[in-house]
């Protein structure tokens, strides 16, 4: 009953995630061709590294739409949590090319800092307003989609820090036009990139601690083992293992032991209803036995919890 209202609550995010980001994808795809060619019109690195940036957020989009709609398939063969964690890897994939990006513009606006072109004020102005609207629009659709997946997130983010990005070549646009000082445009293609490693940064953060198999933040593996002792008749329990297998998709196991004569399946069923009403785990692996009797199951890994820990 749990499990399938799971899994038809993650295939409605899915499907809402798919649509969110198909239209900011067709938002971000087609501004990056309008942007890139006035960026070489008007010789502004400001709109060349906002169309970088925004080249990244329609690949990373794009991505993100094949993971999605890759994660609805069901677990076959060697796949035996099916290819939901292809989120994750399109994720990583965004981080580390916003990364290469962001150290492009870098390079390219110091040596512009040097001996700065001549950059058309106006165009740099006119196309800026013009990627503020968009990217807002692209922001109100994916603030529809839900923050469970970390590739909405990461898509969220960084069509977020265009806004700001924008805002930046808006005004250095300004600036060259009033005044016309063309090292305003560099100095907002250097903020352009300080906004790109930050989401890159947060990227692949996450990630890698998903790749690593570290426990969700918001769970602490210590209090789920204690909570399991605290339930009347569990002796202890060890080799407890939480992880994420992706984004909202968390899992445990545990070999648990029981006072001798306690109903082993009763037990396991009560351990699982506390996981998911306190823990929000709904996938759980719980091998349950009588203390005393269980074999050895192999080596064990992590930290013993015994009813005699403090609670």
């Amino acid at each position: 009953m749990h499990a399938h209202h799971g899994h038809a609550h993650a295939s409605e995010r899915l499907d809402t995630d798919r649509r969110a980001l198909t239209i900011a994808l067709l938002l971000i795809g087609g501004f990056v061709v309008v942007e890139l060619v006035a960026g070489i019109v008007a010789h502004s690195l400001a709109l060349l590294a906002d169309a970088g940036h925004l080249f990244s957020d329609a690949a990373a989009l794009g991505m993100a739409l094949w993971a999605a709609s890759m994660a609805v398939r069901p677990p076959r063969g060697r796949f035996t949590f099916g290819f939901r964690r292809l989120e994750i890897v399109a994720a990583q994939a965004n981080g580390l090319m916003l990364l290469l990006v962001g150290l492009w513009i870098v390079y390219t606006a110091v040596r512009r800092l040097v001996s700065p072109p001549d950059v058309s004020g106006g165009l740099v102005l006119v196309v800026a307003l013009a990627g503020i609207a968009v990217n807002l629009a692209a922001t109100l659709a994916l603030s529809r989609a839900s923050r469970e997946s970390l590739n909405v997130r990461g898509a969220f983010l960084h069509v977020a820090s265009d806004l700001a990005a924008f805002i930046g070549t808006a005004i250095a646009g300004a600036i060259v036009l009033s005044t016309g000082w063309n090292r305003a445009d560099p100095i907002a293609s250097l903020v352009v990139a300080g906004l790109m490693f930050y989401a890159a940064w947060l990227l692949l953060r996450d990630t890698t601690r998903i790749f690593l198999e570290t426990s969700p933040q918001e769970i602490d593996p210590a209090d789920v083992g204690r909570a399991i002792v605290s339930i009347p008749h569990v002796v202890e329990a060890h080799d407890l293992h939480v992880w994420t297998v992706s984004s909202g998709f968390a899992a445990l196991s545990a070999h648990v032991l029981v006072e001798p004569g306690a109903d082993c399946h009763g037990l396991r069923r009560t351990i699982e209803a506390m996981l998911r009403e306190r823990f929000d785990l709904e996938h759980t692996t719980l091998q349950v036995d009588h203390a005393g009797t269980a074999e050895p199951v192999g080596v064990e890994l992590g930290e013993t919890f015994r009813r005699s820990t403090p609670l």
